[in-house]
């Protein structure tokens, strides 16, 4: 297993990190600026932050630092009540490809989508089933473009307890097994992005790291699961402050043939967003370190 103990070169940072410092929402630009300062040289931006600044200046910035991206949040969202937000759906999955691609992302992350409208409070359907579904469908329709203009889609496994509302593709089994249906040859364009926080609980998950190896390990993220959570969505904790074997599993990980960066994912609304920026990104170096 790589050591990290001596420097952060294969800490790359999630932006929605830092997104909100001291409760006040921060451009892309500065974040990018700040992680330069500190030495992280990759990021993973989130596609409304890249939008909110615009997409050719962030690229510019990015090779001004000579910064690299571990990926580019997201696509996905594929299920829709008609044909019409099924269309819309895999058009906008083709602008973020599109979008990655100009950016140089390794790939572009996955969250699939589930019961459409329930994050809004008002299922239009509740056929998980029929969901489901139409993820299998929108990524195999996704993914003709993505092989076309060479960008890698990783499907992100999200907790059971979102299952409703933003992600219906809940272990990183049934990730892998969409992965095996659509491309079966493991040709490096369709695996998972996984994500701890979603991931950690899971009883097969050593097994399911091995079976996905190094063609299907596109991304790995880490923070920490927090005891009690306090919020389904926005409670992360810093690495080393939850439950969470970091170490244990990030050895599952090297040893399936990953070897990328350690992609630091906190929401924090409560914690971590109410501080500065520099004691967020010096803490993240700091755990990377001691604990991931």
């Amino acid at each position: 297993m790589r050591d990290f103990s001596q420097d952060h070169r294969w800490l790359s940072l999630n932006t929605a990190t830092i997104r909100k410092q001291r409760g006040v929402e921060v451009p892309l630009d500065r974040i990018v600026d700040q992680c330069a300062e500190r030495g992280i040289r990759a990021i993973s931006p989130w596609r409304d932050q890249v939008a909110a600044v615009g997409l050719e200046r962030i690229a510019g910035q990015l090779k001004a630092h000579d910064m690299r991206l571990s990926g580019y949040c997201r696509g996905g969202f594929f299920p829709a009540p008609d044909a019409a937000g099924l269309k819309a759906a895999l058009d906008d999955n083709r602008r973020a490809i599109d979008e990655a691609k100009t950016l140089d992302a390794p790939c572009l992350v996955l969250v699939v989508g589930a019961l459409p409208g329930a994050l809004d409070g008002r299922a239009l359907y509740k056929d998980i089933g029929r969901a489901r579904g139409e993820v299998r469908d929108g990524i195999a329709a996704s993914l003709d473009y993505a092989r076309e203009v060479g960008m890698p889609l990783a499907i992100e496994p999200l907790h059971p307890m979102q299952a409703a509302d933003r992600a219906c593709v809940n272990t990183l089994e049934h990730a892998l097994d969409l992965c095996d249906e659509l491309d079966p040859s493991r040709s490096g364009a369709l695996g998972v992005a996984l994500d701890i926080y979603h991931v950690w609980w899971d009883p097969k998950l050593e097994a399911q790291i091995a079976r996905a190896g190094k063609e299907r390990l596109l991304a790995y993220h880490v923070c920490d699961w927090r005891t009690p959570t306090r919020d389904l969505l926005s409670d992360r904790a810093m690495m080393g402050d939850g439950v969470v074997e970091l170490r244990k599993i990030r050895g599952w990980v090297e040893a399936a043939g990953f070897e990328g960066y350690s992609e630091v994912e906190i929401f924090s609304t409560l914690d971590w967003w109410q501080r500065s920026g520099e004691e967020t990104l010096d803490t993240c170096i700091e755990r990377h370190r001691s604990v991931v």
